[in-house]
């Protein structure tokens, strides 16, 4: 399985941009994939096929009316491994012994 974390936003659309957040926030909510939206972007969990099919649709719906578009992304695999979105940040926490700030 694949965490794929990733932020996409147009250059040339203003400072605010939640629109277009929420657009790719619909996207990757149809996608049936487990995800968590953070203050700075997205991560999402699946095969690596289903990742990156989301990354590109996100794209490709930005691209429809955007001339510009800035995308940072970063992936962790791990055989055999599943429900890392909730699992990593529990490590933390039970390793800390003290519940934190999380999503």
């Amino acid at each position: 399985m694949v965490l794929l974390e990733f932020s996409i936003a147009p250059l040339e659309k203003g400072a605010s941009v939640s629109h277009y957040v929420a657009r790719s926030l619909k996207i990757i909510d149809a996608s049936g994939l487990d995800y968590r939206l953070h203050a700075m972007g997205t991560i999402v969990e699946g095969e690596l096929e289903q990742v990156l099919k989301v990354l590109r649709d996100c794209m490709e719906a930005m691209a429809s009316d955007c001339d510009r578009i800035t995308c940072t992304a970063k992936m962790d695999y791990r055989r055999g491994y599943s429900g890392r979105l909730a699992s990593k940040v529990e490590s933390v926490v039970e390793k800390l012994g003290q519940d934190l700030k999380t999503l």
